[in-house]
């Protein structure tokens, strides 16, 4: 009979489940203040899906445009969400991102630089202004590397690497650590901490195109609905308009909006180029410079100055979508995206080498020449674990949330590269959090019964003499996701997805890994379905339930955004018969002053900086 003091044990004050930006950041501010920090990492150190993030990051310091400012990106970021964002948060991340930016810099970061001398900063789809400070298209590699640095150079503070959590442990309400088990050995550790806090990323491997890696199952998501949080919104999920579809060596994976930004445009078979079929009357006429500039928008007006191209991402994909519906697809079911007509090879090669040279490797494309084919992948989750605005903790004392795993600031549809200073501003809050939840509450108690729950839930899958193939129903689950909860959805489809889930649900609990736990993929696949499980129940239940269209997602059945539904947020949560729980909940009004900044015209914030 196996017990609890049998088990490695590692004690910190705060536990980070998550390396990519915002745990790193959150570490490294749980480090500064002296707190015993303890960074679990997935995968291997400065591998996290961070470093796939290409484009920038969005920060309003005006340096490409003097007339950008905080509350302009504050606006832009607002009515990108479709008013759904928690007004908070996107105010805590125009005002801070400038600050982080710098703070990177500072900590040894090379950004592109102008002529002056000031970081560069490019266009990007749903900003007003070029705003996305970037290092070529290698953006996420160059944070990575930058606080990677700075955190290992934390006297109290250590990596735990190859570490996958399986459960976290509660003292009564509150957080008290994890149980999780090393991949290579696959021998159980123990960790103890007062305060948590998740940066796991997203869930997208869920859906069979997608441009996340394979560790983006979800694992913060379901943590937290197991420790008693609410997930908010969770039915908006990304489909990045520019996923390669062709060659299968290459499929679902990125293709940067840094490539639209530097001038490439989307084409159909016929060699149209069909978004300026798509803009939005209203959207023109609220965005473009001019009125006689929207007009050119409208008309089909190549010259106009910025691209249709840059639209925001949930209607680029559904324009993509609605051209290949029509039989105006690319051969392999997307479109054409062509730079190489629009630019030289050495300005490509140089403003994107990592599109380049990827292409070049993997695929045989040479983006110099060539246009590539794209189309929407699911890659990112708008929705997460719901937060304090300022804090970032849960509704569970001690366990907080920042980055992709958390929800609230981006609404229904985030702006493209507006996630990597959300990762450093949020990270930082969710690190000042937690140092001061744990200043000033006391160390919890270990409930032994819920650590061997979990182990014993764990090992069962490799216990049983017969069982599924793992690797078979996460195949069956990525096929009814993408089929039934892809970009456009209606109830038959999203019914048609619950029960699958169910008997989905059903032979994951039944399913078995062969072989021991050494260096096993196969109960690695196991283990992670249980995320992907309940990621995929919240999605599709959320979709259910939000009948309209708005933002990420689509209802096909219910075109077009209900006034009704912009007054609501929709949470998920465990019951008490540990079934899912559904409730549509009335946001609070925005605070009047931000209220004001979103509604302004652009001529009444441009340069005003204060305020």
């Amino acid at each position: 009979m196996l017990e609890v003091k049998e088990l490695q044990r590692v004690d910190h004050d705060v536990l980070i489940i998550g390396a990519g930006g915002a745990g790193l950041r959150a570490a490294i501010e749980c480090g500064m203040a002296g707190l015993s920090t303890g960074v679990i990492c997935k995968s291997l150190l400065g591998k996290a899906h961070t470093v796939m993030a290409e484009g920038g990051m969005a920060a309003a310091m005006g340096n490409a445009d003097a007339r950008d400012n905080w509350k302009i990106h504050f606006r832009d970021t607002m009515r990108g969400g479709k008013f759904l964002n928690d007004w908070r948060m996107a105010e805590h991340h125009a005002k801070e991102a400038p600050a982080r930016v710098h703070e990177l810099e500072d900590w040894g970061a090379v950004f592109d630089r102008t002529k002056e001398g000031l970081i560069s900063q490019r266009n990007f789809g749903g900003h007003r202004y070029p705003r996305l400070a970037h290092v070529g298209d290698r953006t996420g590699l160059e944070l990575i590397r930058t606080l990677q640095d700075r955190a290992v150079h934390q006297p109290n503070l250590k990596v735990h690497m190859e570490c996958t959590v399986l459960d976290l442990i509660k003292d009564g309400d509150r957080i008290a650590g994890a149980v999780c088990y090393w991949r290579q050995t696959g021998r159980f550790v123990l960790f103890t901490a007062k305060a948590v806090i998740l940066a796991t990323g997203g869930g997208g491997k869920s859906w069979s195109i997608t441009s996340n890696s394979w560790e983006c199952t979800g694992d913060g998501y379901a943590l937290a609905y197991e420790a008693g949080a609410e997930l908010v919104d969770m039915e908006f999920t990304q489909f990045h308009p520019t996923g390669m579809v062709w060659p299968p060596s290459v499929k679902g994976t990125l293709v940067t909006e840094g490539v639209r930004g530097e001038g490439g445009i989307l084409l159909n078979k016929d060699g149209d180029r069909f978004m300026f079929k798509y803009v939005p009357e209203k959207f023109a006429k609220e965005t473009a410079d001019t009125v006689e500039e929207a007009q050119r928008w409208l008309d089909g007006d190549k010259n106009a100055r910025r691209p249709p191209e840059l639209l925001t991402r949930d209607v680029v994909a559904r324009s993509i979508n609605a051209e290949v519906k029509a039989g105006r697809g690319s051969p392999h079911g997307g479109v054409f995206l062509d730079i190489a007509a629009r630019r030289s090879p050495e300005y490509i090669k140089k403003k994107l080498p990592s599109m380049y040279h990827q292409f070049k490797e993997l695929a045989e494309l040479d983006i110099t020449k060539d246009p590539m084919e794209v189309g929407p992948t699911c890659h990112y989750f708008m929705g997460g674990v719901k937060v304090d605005p300022d804090s970032q903790m849960s509704r569970v004392p001690g366990l907080f949330a920042a980055g992709e795993v958390s929800g609230g600031m981006h609404g229904a549809n985030r702006l493209g590269g507006n996630s990597l200073s959300d990762l450093i501003v949020f990270g930082k809050l969710a690190g000042d959090g937690a140092v001061a939840y744990c200043k000033a509450t006391a160390t919890p108690k270990l409930d032994e019964e819920q650590v061997l729950t979990s182990v014993r839930r764990a090992t069962a899958i490799l216990n049983r003499e017969t069982g599924e193939n793992p690797y078979l129903i996460h195949e069956d689950l990525q096929k009814s996701m993408q089929d039934n909860v892809g970009i456009i959805r209606t109830k038959v489809e999203l019914e048609t997805a619950l029960t699958d889930l169910e008997a989905l649900g059903a032979r994951a609990a039944k399913v078995k890994a062969h072989g021991t736990s050494q260096y096993n993929a196969g109960w690695h696949e196991a283990i992670d379905l249980r995320a992907m499980l309940i990621v995929s129940e919240a999605v599709t239940r959320g979709a259910l339930l939000r009948e309209e269209s708005r933002g990420g997602h689509t209802r096909d059945d219910f075109a077009g955004e209900r006034d009704e539904w912009v007054k609501v947020n929709v949470v998920s949560r465990k019951g008490a018969d540990g079934k899912m729980e559904m409730e549509s909940v009335v946001r609070p009004p925005g605070p009047p002053e931000l209220v004001a900044i979103a509604n302004a015209t652009l001529e009444e914030l441009e340069g005003k900086q204060n305020g």
